[in-house]
């Protein structure tokens, strides 16, 4: 915290001429001074404590290449913040203050850094000029930083002396350094190649948004191509129901293309009339990516309420929804001894771990380390809506049958409760009965008078407005059936006969409906 981040990101928009001139005198003093931290500190609290908070973007360029940067904080309690900032990131830059040498944030930043894949790292030890300049403790402290890298397995670091404040060996060569002859920032960040990037996901991956239906018939599936190159003739898979087919045309805004290459918003014609829909993923290339229902992860917790074993959770994959359920925490990251403290009781607010997520449906994916788009997710809180974990996927499984006779979800006693159905349970004792239901069978509860207010508030009371309020309920829960996710509804005030037309509905939807008498 407070190493000089902002600074230092100042100083690269600065001395590359990328502050536009209105900012410029926002942060210049009446002295003339420029108070570079400014140009990033967005949030009124990081003017005040001197910290970065959230994560802020700014764009740069050269006559080589245009940049983005994301200036992301250092302090422990927002490591969120910082997972985030870094999960999309080609090169990782780490401030390094040369007073203290590496500290625990040092290692923190390193091991997320490596654990999300980031191939190359750049430490710049700042505030050389409080040091003196002094070769010897820079190169005491390149050793601490080396020591590190080599433990936790980062395969490119650089550590370059700088003076953030100053510009020294930013942008240009300082000649307060003479005894350093290697690359300063600005030119070792033109020298890394972005095709060893592009490299790691070559396949194609088009998560499936929407699907358009021409109108003089067929249809066209759209959304963003998230890897690799695409073009007319290519064979693809739809996944995860497993059929192919050859692209007979793409649309880019509307326009024909005879090939496109990620990223890209676009829309495509196959050659099969084939099941597909939003949560699909077309995918093609030398490898295809897994159908699973059991993913191991690393995981970045962002609740309030811990993580524990047995925490159902919503999983967001691309374009994609299923319920989850955590199998297993095998360990948490311990920054400050840099080692995986095995078994953990649950993950905090800030921690991150290695976990073992259950899911009610297939969600196709590939490592992380292998395709970015693809190998990582987010976690939603059910209730609350609330975003409370991200992930980056280490291997996903397709789950065996014990596994999914093991699975919270699968109903272990008959009748059984098919994970595409719904279970109705009426009467007085109706909640009860679908609260055990839930427990036993790890579906989602919908209760038909707690949902009037939200669903129904333009609804009265009436009969005729009872049975429109019933309906909309049915609905709901059908809709999450279609998305694999089983649903128990509490009907405390329906009768036997109220419930034709919710079995009309399932029949029309063509979805399973069991009954619960709550009586």
């Amino acid at each position: 915290m407070d190493d000089g981040k902002s600074t230092l990101i100042g100083r690269l928009l600065h001395d590359t001429g990328s502050l536009p001139e209105d900012q410029l005198a926002a942060v210049t003093g009446e002295s003339g001074e420029i108070d570079l931290a400014a140009v990033t500190d967005g949030l009124r609290a990081e003017a005040e404590q001197g910290i970065t908070i959230d994560v802020a973007y700014r764009y740069f360029s050269t006559e080589g290449r245009d940049y983005i940067l994301a200036d992301t904080p250092g302090h422990e309690r927002y490591t969120r913040n910082m997972f985030t900032g870094t999960s999309t990131v080609d090169v990782s830059i780490i401030l390094v203050d040369a007073r203290v040498g590496v500290v625990r944030q040092t290692r923190r930043h390193a091991m997320i850094a490596r654990l999300l894949g980031v191939r190359h790292v750049i430490a710049a030890v700042n505030k050389m000029d409080l040091v003196g300049l002094d070769s010897g403790r820079f190169e005491e402290v390149r050793g601490q930083l080396r020591d590190l890298a080599e433990r936790i397995g980062i395969p490119d670091l650089l550590v370059i002396p700088v003076v953030a404040k100053d510009g020294d060996n930013i942008v240009r060569r300082s000649d307060r350094t003479p005894w350093y002859d290697g690359p300063i920032l600005l030119e070792r960040l033109e020298s890394v190649e972005p095709s060893e990037e592009a490299e790691l996901s070559p396949d194609v991956r088009l998560p499936v948004q929407q699907v358009i239906r021409l109108p003089g018939g067929g249809r066209r599936y759209a959304g963003k191509l998230a890897s690799g190159t695409l073009s007319v003739g290519d064979v693809v898979t739809v996944l995860p129901e497993g059929a192919s087919a050859t692209v007979l045309a793409i649309d880019v805004l509307g326009e024909p293309s005879e090939k496109v290459v990620a990223p890209r918003s676009l829309a495509v014609e196959l050659s099969e009339d084939l099941d597909v829909g939003r949560g699909d993923l077309i995918a093609g290339g030398a490898s295809l990516p897994t159908a699973s229902r059991e993913l191991v992860a690393v995981v970045c917790w962002m609740g309030e309420e811990p993580l524990r074993e047995g925490s159902r959770l919503l999983l967001k994959h691309s374009t994609r929804w299923a319920l989850a359920q955590v199998a297993e925490i095998r360990h948490r990251l311990d920054a400050e001894e840099l080692t995986q403290v095995p078994n953990p009781e649950q993950l905090g607010l800030n921690d991150i771990g290695e976990v073992v997520l259950r899911l009610a449906n297939d969600v196709v994916v590939d490592p992380y380390q292998q395709n970015r788009e693809t190998g990582s997710f987010i976690l939603v809180d059910e209730l609350g809506n609330d975003t409370v974990g991200a992930g980056c996927v280490i291997e996903g499984r397709a789950a065996s049958s014990e596994r999914r006779a093991e699975a919270r979800w699968a109903q272990p006693a008959a009748p059984s409760l098919s994970s595409a159905g719904v279970r109705w349970a009426f009467g007085p004792g109706a909640a009860e009965a679908a609260a055990r239901a839930a427990a036993e069978s790890g579906a989602y509860a919908l209760d038909v008078r707690a949902q009037f207010d939200g669903l129904s508030s333009d609804l009265t009371g009436s009969a005729v407005d009872a049975a429109e309020h019933r309906r909309r309920v049915a609905y709901v829960a059908l809709v999450l059936a279609d998305a694999g996710v089983a649903a128990v509804v509490a009907d405390p005030d329906g009768q036997e006969a109220d419930l034709e037309q919710v079995r009309a509905l399932a029949d029309l939807a063509g979805k399973r409906l069991d009954v619960l008498s709550g009586e």
